[in-house]
């Protein structure tokens, strides 16, 4: 003898059906810059070292104590709606911290790719390379804004590098709100 359906167990069971069948139905998400590749490789596909003149410096937030810089020059968006760019952060003295990282809009998450070294104008491989929330890394205020306000206006990556330039020269996207 069956118990009789109630609406509780009714909508627990097509929550359970819901979630399930969306954990399904996403595919692991692979980085196609680094996933299983040596530094070589990598360093192939990474953009020139930063010039003074193709960085835009955009607004971190009220309680940022550097400033902050987007070559715009590195700036890409892959088939998988990753947004990647070289950042620059400069403190009050002129010393320059440059890495290159990845942004996925969807997730809100943040990728450190490589470190510039400013002696050689090389790139040096990130040896903690792993995608981590915006909001539950500490360091990641520039990029909590960067990601709000410039490359992923209301959750969603901008279309285009041109655009994101456009967003940062214009001080924040056109869809974002202060």
């Amino acid at each position: 003898m069956h118990a009789p359906i109630n609406r509780r167990n009714l909508i627990l069971c097509l929550t359970s059906i819901l979630c399930l069948s969306a954990c399904i139905s996403q595919s692991k998400f692979i980085d196609t810059l680094d996933y299983k590749k040596d530094w070589e490789t990598i360093q192939a596909n990474l953009p020139a070292y930063p010039q003074p003149a193709d960085l835009l410096e955009f607004d971190a937030g009220p309680t940022a104590q550097l400033r902050y810089f987007i070559d715009q020059q590195s700036i890409s968006i892959d088939e998988q709606r990753v947004i990647r760019y070289t950042i620059v952060a400069q403190s009050a003295q002129g010393a320059d911290n440059v890495a290159y990282e990845g942004i996925r809009c969807e997730t809100r998450e943040r990728k450190r790719y490589a470190f510039g070294n400013n002696e050689t104008h090389t790139w040096v491989r990130a040896k903690n390379s792993q995608w981590q929330l915006l909001e539950m890394v500490t360091q990641s205020l520039a990029q909590r804004e960067l990601a709000k306000f410039y490359f992923c206006p209301r959750g969603l990556v901008v279309g285009s590098p041109k655009e994101a330039i456009h967003a940062l020269k214009a001080g924040i996207h056109p869809t974002a709100n202060r």
